[in-house]
C-alpha cells in the first residue's frame, strides 16, 4: 500500500472519530488533520495545476456544500461535521502544495544539465 493511501485512510479516520462524541482528544483532531494533509501534500507533491486547483476549490466549497446536509434529520449534522473535518485535511494538501510551489519558483534551477548538453551540438549526433 503507498504513503499516499495510508495517509488518506487515516485522515479519514480521524475525520470520522472527531465526530464521535465521547471519543478522547477530539479537542486535537483539526490539528492531527492539518497535520496529516501537510505530511500528505509534501510526501506526494502534485504537480499537475488543474489537480491543485481542483483541490483548491474542494478546500473552499466542501464546507459550504457540506452545510446543506444539516437538513437530513439525525445523520446530516455528523455527515456535515466529517465533510468538514474532510476539508481541513485537504487544506493542510494544499498548503504543503502551494509551499513547494513557491519553493520551486524561488530557488535557482539546476542548469549544469543544460549547459553540459549545449558543447556538445545540442544531443544531436553528426553521423
Amino acid at each position: 500500500m503507498s504513503s499516499d493511501r495510508i495517509l488518506m485512510i487515516l485522515m479519514t479516520v480521524v475525520a470520522v472519530l472527531a465526530v464521535i462524541p465521547g471519543v478522547p482528544a477530539v479537542a486535537y483532531a483539526p490539528l492531527a488533520l492539518v497535520g496529516l494533509g501537510l505530511i500528505s501534500g509534501f510526501m506526494n507533491p502534485e504537480d499537475d495545476l488543474l489537480t491543485r486547483l481542483a483541490l483548491i476549490v474542494v478546500a473552499v466549497a466542501l464546507p459550504t456544500v457540506a452545510n446543506s446536509l444539516d437538513a437530513i434529520p439525525v445523520v446530516g449534522g455528523f455527515v456535515n461535521s466529517i465533510l468538514d473535518n474532510v476539508a481541513v485535511a485537504i487544506a493542510g494538501i494544499v498548503v504543503a502544495n502551494v509551499l513547494l510551489q513557491i519553493y520551486g519558483r524561488l530557488m535557482p534551477a539546476d542548469d549544469s544539465s543544460a549547459s553540459s548538453s549545449a558543447g556538445d551540438g545540442g544531443g544531436y549526433s553528426s553521423e
